[in-house]
């Protein structure tokens, strides 16, 4: 097999491999979003729990390689049949993948046009501070990741008092320090990977407004504003802004511009608001951090390692049709050991073996190597046994093929 043909081979692997992984973990996240929303109803008056929630969506990626899928005989009953379909229909795994790819484009090409837009707006200092400014008709947002940028409409720029820019830098400077940006990020990805969940895309609202409402509480105890004022200063966005978001970047991060119905919801919000305790905030933010970490090592534990070492023995011969006679490890083990070099035969039990199966002709002996998931993409060593030896233990020297490039991607993956 040429280097080629070698690299389509682990593509191929690959749309199987991670096809199969991410099938299942959709099927958690259909459970997971539903609980989440329902969640959301019974904390509908706590604003920083209702956030949090979203916090265990962190978890689902990594559950495509849980041993109960193949261990737990109620889970496999239930899930084989989707398993088997990924492991065989390579069409299926390759319309999955080609899913993840058109949506990651979508999504991420608004970012790059946002981006795009912003290297050429005009950049102001305030209060030390280096803001964007756009002529566009939008709410302030902000946007980047590693080197995060404010936007503020010009109109707003001109219309409202420094105390007032202050009130909204301020806000938007929230949304940074509380990482919001990047778990915006992390969600846009989830939903790359699990497309086939429309719920994502569908509460998705509900995900950005319960970041937004933290932001507001954040802010309006950061910046020792009164509910009212900071209320007022959002009405007053909404009359600036009436005439409506043409030209906005679809991709704005946090904007509202898209939604200026939500500006509503979040004014009542506002209404209720009352001070919260810090210390208690960052307990609950501590907990559920360590609660999902903890997530995390489970999964970890209960799940297969990226390679697993195969102790598989098997015994076929090919007498002009290759046939296997037994892939019984524990019998095979009892009459085959083998090292890094050489497969150990014991001589008499072993052709015993062979002579009550009627092998004839070349015999092989498959051992070793090692697997990616039970029944995905095994690799083992081999080699041909020579009957009529003399001695007791036959010594057959064998050359490894697990050095190879494409065996060290395998093992990555």
């Amino acid at each position: 097999m040429s280097d080629w043909e070698r690299l389509v081979s682990l593509i191929e692997f690959s749309t199987v491999y991670y096809t199969t992984q991410l099938v299942r973990c959709a099927l958690f996240s259909f459970v997971l979003i539903w609980l989440v929303m329902l969640l959301r109803r019974f904390f509908s008056k706590h604003t920083f729990l209702r956030g949090l929630l979203w916090l265990s969506f962190l978890v689902i990626p990594f559950l495509g390689r849980l041993k109960m899928f193949y261990e737990n005989e109620a889970v496999l009953r239930m899930t084989w049949r989707i398993t088997q379909r990924t492991m065989t229909c390579l069409w299926a795994d390759r319309i999955y993948m080609a899913g993840v790819f058109v949506s990651a484009v979508c999504i991420f090409r608004k970012r790059l046009r946002l981006g795009r837009a912003a290297a050429g707006m005009e950049t102001v200092s305030f209060y030390g501070l280096s803001v964007r400014v756009t002529d566009m008709k939008v709410t302030p947002f902000t946007f980047g990741l590693l080197k995060p940028e404010i936007v503020i409409p010009r109109i707003i720029l001109d219309s409202y008092g420094r105390d007032e820019l202050r009130i909204l830098v301020q806000h938007e400077q929230t949304h940074i320090r509380l990482g919001h940006l990047w778990i915006g990020f992390a969600w846009e990805i989830l939903r790359c990977l699990l497309w086939v969940n429309p719920f994502l895309a569908v509460f998705q609202k509900q995900f950005r407004s319960d970041l937004e409402d933290i932001c507001d509480r954040v802010c309006i105890q950061r910046t020792g504003s009164t509910a009212y004022e900071y209320g007022l200063l959002l009405l007053k966005t909404i009359r600036l802004l009436q005439a409506g978001p043409d030209g906005t970047p679809s991709a704005a991060a946090y904007a509202g511009e898209r939604e200026f119905a939500d500006m509503k919801r979040r004014i009542s919000k506002i209404a209720g608001f009352r001070p919260y305790k810090k210390r208690l905030c960052k307990g609950m933010t501590a907990a559920a951090v360590f609660t999902v970490s903890a997530m995390l090592l489970t999964v970890h534990a209960h799940s297969y390692a990226r390679s697993i070492v195969s102790r598989d023995i098997l015994v076929g011969n090919d007498d002009g049709k290759p046939e296997v006679i037994s892939a019984d490890t524990g019998k095979l083990a009892q009459m085959i050991s083998y090292d890094d070099r050489y497969v150990y035969v014991q001589r008499e039990a072993f052709e015993r073996f062979l002579e009550e199966n009627n092998a004839e002709g070349e015999i092989w002996i498959v051992f070793g190597g090692f697997y990616k998931l039970p029944g995905l993409a095994g690799v083992s060593e081999a080699c041909i046994y020579e009957k009529h030896s003399k001695d007791r233990i036959v010594q057959i020297p064998y050359e490894s093929i697990m050095d190879h490039w494409y065996l060290d991607l395998l093992k990555l993956l």
